[in-house]
């Protein structure tokens, strides 16, 4: 379990296909993250909870699973992208963003940057419209790992903006116009939805 608000950021270093059932998938990992690190945890990369199969002093190795690859943005990386990462959550841990699973749903396309001052606005658009029913105004959503409040819908696209400390602890400072980012949908918002619509189509 995480909680959205990114401890550091990662260098991506290379991807590969290894076999038909998963990818070799390599960072370089902040000093500062690398106390316990051990293999078997789960670490967040861009809002995907990976297991860390190898580590070689601060050179961490993660497996992909097809399925994680296709559904989320790691096959869009090139060698030095940043990645942000968080350590999973520990009991007693304040949780200053919201209870973030991990388990990428899909992605969404940034369609715009709006840039105020030191501030800006993505307007954000699913590569999947059917997960547009799970995104409403003043709900959570975990962009590439950072937990965000959702601050306007419009049509197909959905607006979050974006504070200077956010700007400066996440990779948030080097996305570009059409950049794709990990989408985790809330997980109460999906259950009481997906309960709703079998309750009136009854």
């Amino acid at each position: 379990m995480f909680t959205g608000i990114v401890q550091g950021i990662a260098t991506f270093l290379y991807i590969k296909k290894i076999n038909s059932m998963y990818y070799e998938y390599c960072i370089k990992i902040p000093d500062i993250l690398l106390k316990n690190i051990k293999i078997g945890i789960s670490i967040s990369n861009n809002g995907c909870c990976l297991t860390v199969v190898k580590i070689f002093k601060n050179i961490v190795l993660f497996h992909l699973i097809q399925e994680t690859f296709n559904i989320a943005n790691f096959k869009f990386l090139k060698k030095g992208d940043k990645i942000n990462i968080e350590r999973a959550a520990k009991f007693g841990d304040e949780i200053g963003g919201h209870i973030v699973s991990g388990h990428i749903i899909t992605t969404a396309q940034i369609m715009n940057i709006l840039k105020k001052k030191n501030t800006c606005t993505f307007i954000l658009k699913l590569k999947k419209n059917v997960f547009m029913k799970y995104i409403f105004y003043k709900g959570f959503i975990c962009l590439d790992g950072v937990s965000l409040t959702v601050s306007k819908i419009l049509d197909n696209n959905f607006y979050v903006h974006i504070i200077p400390e956010t700007l400066l602890s996440t990779n948030f400072s080097y996305k570009k116009i059409n950049s794709f980012l990990n989408i985790e949908i809330d997980t109460l918002s999906q259950t009481i939805v997906d309960t709703c619509i079998k309750f009136f189509k009854k």
